[in-house]
């Protein structure tokens, strides 16, 4: 399995079922100037899927106050992702998620991510992708490993803390906590004051 990080993240133009419920072909390219979190997930109707796509959608907020778009996909038709949210959670569905969720029925955007499974599945990868459309971190979770959301936020303020101050991040960094110098000096002198 080759990595995207590093590298433009595949385009693609593909319907989606909106915020609003309404279907719109979704073009990723067109989030230019914006942070993306776009993931993957196996099916809907599903079992781990749901917890995962409720979890994004509750943090929602946090990501659109870093100027970051969540998108989700999966291999099924943007009828089974309507019929999914206008399901009740209490009877196995999504509810009204506020983020796009793309349909990939033809397993191009997964096979072009390099996430698909058995020709059949998504697997559960995460791209984080920078301003430029480049993706910057991906992570990839087995079918039965559901991804913590509050994760993916933590990469999201590190890109951008790096970003913003030219310093790299430091194994464990948390917002508020100061970055390294990318110098053999930077990472010595932040390994002294922090070794315990």
């Amino acid at each position: 399995m080759s990595t995207l990080v590093t590298k433009e993240a595949p385009d693609f133009t593909a319907q989606a079922v909106m915020p609003d419920n309404t279907f719109a072909e979704l073009k990723l390219s067109s989030y230019r100037g914006k942070y993306v979190v776009l993931f993957f997930y196996p099916l809907d109707f599903t079992f781990v899927c749901p917890s995962e796509i409720i979890a994004f959608d509750k943090k929602l907020d946090a990501f659109k106050e870093r100027n970051c778009e969540v998108v989700g996909v999966s291999v099924d038709s943007h009828f089974s992702h309507w019929a999914w949210k206008n399901t009740p959670v209490e009877k196995g569905g999504i509810g009204n998620v506020r983020y796009p969720i793309v349909a990939d029925i033809k397993k191009d955007i997964a096979r072009s991510y390099d996430v698909l499974f058995d020709e059949s599945v998504a697997l559960r990868g995460l791209f984080l992708i920078d301003k430029e459309g480049v993706v910057r971190h991906s992570v990839i979770n087995d079918l039965s490993l559901g991804r913590n959301v509050d994760e993916a936020l933590r990469m999201l303020e590190a890109l951008q803390f790096t970003e913003k101050h030219g310093e790299v991040c430091p194994a464990n960094w948390r917002p508020g906590e100061e970055g390294m110098k990318p110098t053999a000096e930077g990472v010595a002198g932040y390994l002294a004051k922090h070794a315990k």
